[in-house]
């Protein structure tokens, strides 16, 4: 499916082609994606990523092959580009996640057009948080049972010396009889 749709879009822009090698991108935040493609063109191509997501369009960056390149100033810090089109974005975060789209644009005017969905997921340590909850409450039932049978072992004591002095003076009285 991929393959046609790469090649219904070559056919749709002569002279320029464009290949999306990883379409979906699952990350999370603070890692490093690289939004990869590989494109070729008759002549000079100019390349442009813009992000699209709920928060609206944002355009990342352009530049012509060789020479021109526009890195817009939410992205100056952010943005590692490649010859072959590719971009790579630093220590993403949440508000990364969308859609982004990629128009190479050969100079006679033919276009070609890729997108990437990426996925950006917070780590949760609310998992990590049930085991070191769950671990206290183990720890503090274990303390509560050490605690009831050392009771229980010294009740036994008490209660065999107790049945002990009790026998040794029933037979005292019982020899006197």
């Amino acid at each position: 499916v991929t393959s046609a749709l790469i090649a219904l879009l070559c056919l749709s822009a002569p002279g320029v082609s464009l290949l999306v090698p990883q379409p979906n991108i699952n990350a999370t935040v603070a890692q490093n994606i690289l939004l990869s493609i590989d494109y070729s063109c008759e002549g000079v191509a100019t390349i442009e990523w813009k992000h699209v997501s709920s928060r609206g369009t944002t355009k990342i960056v352009e530049w012509r092959s060789g020479n021109y390149v526009n890195i817009s100033t939410g992205y100056k810090d952010r943005v590692t580009i490649f010859e072959n089109g590719s971009i790579q974005l630093l220590n993403v975060g949440v508000r990364d996640a969308g859609y982004y789209f990629v128009t190479v644009t050969e100079e006679h005017g033919s276009n070609i057009y890729g997108t990437i969905v990426v996925n950006v997921y917070e780590i949760i340590y609310e998992d990590l948080h049930f085991v070191a909850v769950f671990f206290a409450f183990l720890t503090g039932v274990s303390a509560i049972l050490i605690c009831f049978m050392w009771l229980c072992n010294k009740s036994l004591h008490l209660f065999q010396k107790t049945t002990h002095k009790l026998t040794g003076i029933s037979l005292k009285i019982l020899s006197r009889c």
